[in-house]
């Protein structure tokens, strides 16, 4: 079996009178099969150009027509323009063509018509499928690379939401966007309308859906102080802030992550943008959950997966306290076996306390340098986790930890980000505020809201004494 491909310039009455011939073949003889395609005159000769390229072919002029011959795979067999074809047909099939000029030129001029109202339909069809817009600042980082694929796959937002990401960084950085925008457009994902840099500051966020922000300071505190890194961070969030309010839209999700300040960033952004919605600013924490129950899990000789509900409280990339007081264990090895869904108190299971206290959670800048040595693969997957719960909900009764604006729950004050338990349903997230505390995780939490008070505090203050006006 085969079957022959027609290909031509929309306007071409060669085409026209090669497509009738073709028509007639594939109606009069079972076995001839036909597949046309047309182009604009305007894109023809590119088009042809590098179809020949391609097939190792010489051919100039429309239309060019080749055999595909389907149980060999391959290039196909070049037959050549209208002459040949209808060379080729008188020889084997013994039929003419005896269309007159005036009909091909007349029929060429419907092709160039319905091949504009069909383009011009789908153009419109396409416009109506408004892509999913993502912005990414500091975009030479590590993460926003690793972030990228796992954006774009289709798992996050879904198979059938196509998206828009926007690179945003210094101008110093411009040559690293243009490799990470080529590579990604090379990867051609389905669902990757477009991918673009940006490094003017005053055209970022528009229209914006999502903006991840993973601005970092690196922090020496040998060569200047604390304070003058969180100046740093609360100027990045005053230039942003006002940015969102004014080009993103009404309802934009921000992400906060990184290595350093994730809270601070959430806290400032919504200072400087009072309009931004306060339950759409979160600070990632994932990468923290999902570090300490590796750890956990390799004490345990388990699947990692079968560790949940592990909390981290606090300041996410500061002072933070994981707390097992929850944490349960699906599928562990034990005495004691069950169904899929038979869970074990985690603490119950981990026989060497003192493990517990002795190296885990002292550890906890052991875990923290874990957490701060990745290359970014594993920030790049808690930010797109959380991303996918927000959609489309997390696991049911499962504990997901996110620094969120904090409205007194578990007895922490107002107005700072706090990293705490939360689940994700029908695009928005709640508190699990039914969780018992217990006194001894209460007494923490009062301490790692004291320092997350104090840097909100010193970042408002060092603000104002550069931009006493601004800052009232």
């Amino acid at each position: 079996a085969a079957f022959a491909v027609f290909t031509g310039r929309a306007n071409c009455p060669y085409y026209a009178k090669a497509e009738l011939l073709a028509d007639y073949l594939q109606t009069n003889l079972p076995n001839f099969k036909v597949h046309k395609i047309i182009h604009h005159p305007d894109k023809w000769e590119q088009w042809l150009h590098d179809i020949c390229e391609t097939n190792g072919w010489e051919h100039r002029q429309s239309p060019i027509i080749w055999r595909e011959l389907l149980d060999r795979g391959g290039k196909g067999q070049l037959l050549g323009g209208l002459n040949d074809f209808l060379e080729y047909a008188q020889q084997y099939y013994a039929i003419t063509s005896m269309m007159l000029s005036e009909e091909m030129l007349a029929i060429a001029e419907e092709n160039l018509q319905a091949h504009l109202e069909i383009v011009k339909e789908d153009e419109e069809i396409k416009s109506l499928i408004k892509p999913m817009q993502i912005w990414i600042t500091s975009a030479s980082a590590p993460i926003c690379y690793h972030l990228i694929p796992l954006l774009a796959n289709g798992e996050v937002f879904g198979m059938t939401t196509e998206i828009s990401i926007h690179l945003l960084d210094t101008g110093q950085f411009k040559e690293i966007l243009c490799s990470i925008v080529m590579e990604a457009e090379d990867m051609a994902f389905p669902l990757l309308r477009s991918i673009s840099k940006h490094t003017e500051r005053d055209q970022a966020f528009i229209e914006a859906d999502i903006i991840i922000v993973l601005d970092d300071v690196p922090l020496n505190l040998e060569v200047q102080s604390l304070e003058n890194y969180i100046r740093e961070v609360s100027e990045i969030c005053q230039v942003y802030a006002p940015l969102i309010e004014k080009n993103a839209k009404s309802e934009v999700k921000v992400i906060s992550s990184g290595k350093t300040f994730v809270n601070l960033k959430a806290t400032m952004i919504r200072t400087y943008g009072p309009s931004i919605r306060p339950e759409n600013i979160v600070a990632i924490a994932t990468s923290w959950e999902s570090t300490a129950k590796a750890m956990l899990a390799r004490k345990l000789n388990m699947n990692i997966a079968g560790v949940k509900d592990v909390i981290v409280w606090g300041n996410i990339t500061g002072s933070n306290y994981i707390d097992l007081s929850h944490a349960k264990l699906y599928g562990y090895e034990s005495a004691i076996w069950g169904p899929a869904n038979f869970q074990r108190p985690l603490l119950n299971m981990i026989y060497d306390s003192e493990w517990i206290h002795s190296e885990f959670l002292s550890a906890q800048s052991t875990l923290g340098s874990r957490v701060s040595r990745c290359t970014g693969m594993l920030p790049a997957h808690a930010i797109a986790t959380v991303l996918r719960y927000w959609y489309h909900g997390s696991p049911s009764e499962e504990i997901i930890s996110v620094g969120i604006l904090s409205k007194g729950q578990f007895s922490i004050p107002e107005g700072i980000t706090f990293s705490m338990p939360v689940r994700f349903q029908n695009g928005n997230w709640e508190v699990m505020t039914e969780l018992e505390i217990n006194e001894t995780t209460q007494k923490v939490l009062g301490r790692l809201s004291h320092e997350l008070v104090q840097e909100k505090l010193v970042a408002l203050k060092e603000i104002k004494e550069m931009h006493p006006y601004e800052a009232e």
